[in-house]
């Protein structure tokens, strides 16, 4: 039976009451009088121990703890928190004279005043052409809580501009290649559910739960499926989604394997990240390919509520995104159940004689398939 823990409104009149009952000829206890001023500190007191006891209690299970106490039990099973990640670009074009060197460590600034720089010299060539590798800046922990790591992230294509002008180099260039990777300081829920994977799934040596792990210890990875033999035998298929990416969660890279396996073709971006850090940690025979999950558009057509505002359409968009979510599972068991849609839609105000009239049964995801909410259509 749960603790019930008494208000201070309760404490006051319990340590009135017992101060009545204990002394003689008391009365009943003025405002300010000395009786009735110590029996309400006392009981401020009380209050206060009883709310240090429920904090206590909450950090005595990686299932309730917060801040540094999960922290400590994360570290128990060597899971740390996922620190902000600079998001990189592997080619950067710079233009100019040929012969003019762009320095390592050179500034580059984004319209919005994100800040990147160069990694390694470079020198622009006998094309009037030079490709640099750059990484974004993080800005301080005290401007930025969430670390500032996917702000970073931005398309192909993207101009960036020189900090402080260098001779023979033009001033402006541009990405050539997604710059990618970047990740926020890992908010307290994935963490937590990070450490209790640890807990709940102990390390065998290559079992789904070590892969899913190790996956989920890489910056800006949130999701992940395991599938087993998924290019034949010895084979590791490991689906990811990035949904702190500011791209709809899909990672953004090509399939493939480790760029330090020898064999077949190497993962680029989100999925190269995953597969080299996994590399050194899986079993020696184990062949582990790391992909994407393709969008599956489902298109809704709702009956019976054509008349409804904006914000009733905008409420049933998430409550159907939140569906899609919750069922989405790539690895060829997913399944959205139209009636969970139902509810979905049904606990949103203002829905009342809704009628879901396509799709009329329950939709089957393809092995590698992630559902996505596409029109809905009211009627």
């Amino acid at each position: 039976m749960p603790f019930k823990r008494q208000t201070l409104s309760e404490l006051r009149e319990q340590n009135r009451s017992f101060l009545q009952s204990e002394l003689d000829d008391v009365g009943t206890l003025l405002r300010y009088s000395n009786m009735g001023v110590l029996a309400d500190m006392d009981a401020g007191m009380s209050h206060l121990h009883y709310g240090y006891l429920d904090y206590i209690a909450l950090q005595t299970t990686p299932f309730t703890a917060t801040d540094e106490h999960l922290a400590g039990w994360g570290a128990m099973k060597k899971v740390f928190r996922k620190s902000a990640n600079a998001a990189i670009c592997n080619d950067y074009l710079f233009t100019g004279t040929e012969g003019s060197i762009i320095p390592a460590g050179t500034i580059l600034n984004r319209g919005d005043g994100y800040q990147y720089k160069t990694l390694y010299d470079v020198r622009i060539a006998q094309d009037g052409a030079a490709n640099a590798l750059i990484t974004a800046i993080l800005p301080d922990i005290s401007d930025d809580v969430t670390g500032g790591g996917s702000a970073g992230n931005a398309d192909a294509g993207t101009t960036l501009t020189l900090d402080q002008s260098i001779a023979g180099v033009d001033v402006q260039g541009k990405a050539v290649t997604p710059i990618i990777g970047g990740a926020d300081i890992e908010n307290e829920s994935d963490f937590r559910s990070r450490i209790l994977l640890a807990y709940q799934g102990l390390l065998s040596g290559g079992s789904d739960d070590d892969y899913r792990l190790w996956a989920l210890s890489v910056p800006g990875i949130t999701r992940v499926w395991i599938r087993r033999r998924a290019m034949g035998a010895g084979t590791v298929g490991i689906y990811i989604m990035c949904d702190n990416n500011g791209k709809g969660g899909f990672p953004t890279g090509t399939d493939g394997f480790s760029s330090l396996e020898n064999y077949g073709t190497a993962a680029t971006g989100d999925q190269a990240r995953v597969a080299d850090y996994i590399y050194p940690l899986q079993p020696v025979t184990a062949l582990v390919w790391v992909c994407s999950p393709i969008q599956r558009k489902i298109d809704i057509t709702i009956n019976g509520i054509s008349y409804v505002s904006r914000d009733v359409t905008s409420a049933i968009a998430a409550a159907i995104d939140n569906v899609f979510f919750e069922s989405g599972n790539p690895d060829g068991t997913g399944r959205v159940l139209i009636s969970e849609l139902q509810y979905a839609i049904a606990d949103v105000p203002g829905t009342a004689g809704f009628v879901i009239a396509s799709p009329t049964s329950n939709i089957k995801l393809g092995i590698g398939e992630l559902p996505l909410r596409g029109e809905v259509i009211y009627t």
